[in-house]
């Protein structure tokens, strides 16, 4: 998958905006890294453990019916990490040291996503634009479906006993 700079531009902004800011990753909902800026933290881990615990979040959200989630921060003995949602299918998660000022990193990271999500808009209009035609569906006779198995485990014992009696 390459990567949009402009992406790329804007979460190397982001740290030098936010100097706390350990390591920064937007990813897709399902833990796929889309790009990164992250220096000593595995981008692939973060991108996983992110959207696994943007997933769950959610969850919460809609359990007490406070509407979408936007963001989650998790804070730690040593900072703090916060997802943004930013659009439907991607999420961005910033690394701060304990040290960082929250509400700095929330306004930054908050301009930051605005920014990405209307460069990823432009980047899936560009990408519809450009791809392959669809695949023809097969016409002809419906298939038949494949013949059921039974495993052995659930055929009944009366055979295996005729077998050992006699």
């Amino acid at each position: 998958m390459t990567v949009d700079p402009a992406v790329l531009d804007e979460l190397g902004r982001l740290r030098s905006r936010v100097p706390e800011l350990s390591g920064s990753v937007l990813a897709t909902a399902d833990g796929m890294v889309v790009a990164h800026d992250s220096h000593g933290i595995e981008p692939d881990t973060l991108a996983a453990l992110a959207a696994a615990h943007l997933a769950l979040a959610r969850r919460f959200a809609h359990a007490v019916n406070h509407g979408e989630l936007r963001e989650s921060v998790v804070e730690c003995d040593g900072g703090y990490i916060t997802s943004y949602t930013a659009g439907p299918n991607a999420l961005l998660t910033v690394v701060t040291s304990g040290d960082a000022n929250l509400a700095m990193v929330h306004l930054e990271a908050r301009r930051c996503v605005r920014r990405i999500v209307k460069l990823i808009a432009v980047e899936t209009v560009q990408h519809k634009q450009h791809r392959r035609p669809e695949i023809p569906q097969q016409t002809g006779p419906a298939p038949v479906p494949l013949a059921r198995r039974t495993p052995m485990a659930t055929l009944p014992n009366v055979s295996r006993r005729r077998t050992a009696a006699g």
